[in-house]
């Protein structure tokens, strides 16, 4: 351990219960994305209270907090802030009992079911230590508090604000993100680490007609229902299987009665894969097996295609990820790892693109320990630990928070040591 990650992790024992409290506060208060007036106001009154230039309102809820301390590079770390429309059901008395009303004005429960809490916490948690430790560093901090990721469009909502007119210039960019593996734990990865996503909604066209005979109609539920079968091969029977890529049709909505053949059928896909060339062909074969299939039905149009969002790859640079590895490695230890390849998606890699920025992200592990460590004995990961998005994800206060903390002060102080 360095002197300066000495100096400033000194005062974590200090910081602790706040982080804590600023956890659960913001447990119970998820907002959804471009929704997070009260997590950016938090956020904003935390820096300004601790000395940091604050800019806030960029992107709508984005918020930046700029600490200069001498001569020295630029450190930007980024946390992300929104919510799911997800019910809780984790049993925490901070669970969130939080709902708001959906565009067709149903009831809408929201919770903070994939970790953007810690995340928040852990840098307002970071971002003091190094105010209150300003001898043991040298340079600028920057804290970007990022709005709407899971529906992909925060980063540009924040860049289409003039995010990079209005911050300095940052030597690198660091992230992370909690994940199902045991609490304590720190994971990097060089290159490829999450895979771009691509969600698209596709409209299938038939004749609507009477139940009782199809013989008059072209059925898009039957053509829908093929569609989903072949999509299946594009990953089995198109790609190598040393090749990476996920095709999941998430819902399929047609029609109001049983006696009634409806019109057309919405069918919405998502892919996932690792590198542009994948991609574009997958994207091709969804879009050819559904004309054909739409052709083979006798359509009497052709299908449309809609896409709903669309995440880049997270492709860590190697200059940065190498040294966060070795400051991680001399900081946590055995608890240090080469994290594997993961099939979730994030926007964040446009903020550094936009600056011309390297970067990298990594993980942190939110399981109780005891927990993941029986469900591996057994063989139950999947049943047993919660993920990310499921109304059960609920990571442990501690070591997680610390851990959090602590990944964020090691990693920056990476290049702010003097």
């Amino acid at each position: 351990m360095t002197d300066s990650v000495r100096t400033v992790l000194a005062g974590l024992d200090r910081v602790r219960p706040d982080v804590e409290a600023l956890y659960k506060d913001l447990h119970s208060h998820p907002e959804l994305g471009l929704a997070e007036h009260r997590t950016s106001a938090k956020a904003a009154d935390a820096l300004r209270a601790l000395g940091y230039t604050v800019v806030d309102g960029i992107g709508g809820t984005g918020v930046v907090g700029v600490l200069t301390n001498g001569e020295g590079p630029t450190v930007m770390v980024r946390a992300d802030m929104d919510a799911l429309p997800v019910r809780e059901r984790t049993g925490l008395p901070y669970a969130s009992t939080v709902t708001t009303t959906a565009s067709d004005g149903t009831e809408q429960p929201v919770m903070h079911a994939c970790g953007h809490d810690v995340h928040v916490a852990a840098l307002i948690g970071c971002a003091r230590l190094l105010a209150e430790a300003k001898d043991a560093w040298r340079g600028t901090f920057v804290a970007l508090f990022q709005p709407s990721e899971e529906r992909g469009d925060g980063a540009d909502a924040m860049l289409a604000d003039g995010l990079t007119a209005r911050t300095p210039r940052p030597d690198v960019v660091l992230a992370q993100h909690v994940m199902p593996y045991p609490a304590g734990y720190v994971g990097t990865r060089t290159g490829s680490f999450l895979s771009a996503a691509d969600s698209l909604r596709i409209t299938v066209h038939g004749r609507g007609g009477h139940g009782s005979m199809p013989q008059a109609a072209v059925d898009p539920v039957v053509t829908a229902a093929m569609i989903v079968l072949r999509l299946q091969t594009i990953v089995s029977r198109e790609l190598s299987a040393h090749t990476p890529a996920v095709v999941t049709v998430g819902s399929i909505h047609s029609g109001t009665d049983p006696n009634i053949i409806p019109d057309h059928a919405v069918i919405q896909v998502n892919v996932r894969t690792y590198d542009q060339d994948t991609r574009t062909r997958v994207l091709e074969a969804v879009e050819r097996i559904v004309t054909a299939e739409c052709q083979a039905s006798g359509s009497p149009q052709p299908p449309e295609f809609e896409q709903i969002t669309s995440f880049p790859p997270t492709v860590n640079d190697a200059a940065p990820t190498r040294r966060v590895a070795e400051a991680f490695a001399a900081h946590f230890g055995d608890d240090a790892h080469t994290i594997d390849l993961q099939t979730a998606s994030e926007d964040m890699s446009k903020i550094p693109r936009a600056y011309g920025a390297p970067f990298t992200y990594w993980g942190i592990g939110g399981t109780d320990p005891a927990l993941h460590a029986a469900a591996t004995a057994g063989g139950t990961l999947g049943r047993d630990v919660p993920v990310n998005h499921s109304p059960h994800f609920a990571p442990v206060l501690q070591p997680t928070l610390d851990t959090g903390v602590s990944a964020l002060v090691v990693a920056s102080l990476g290049w702010l040591t003097p």
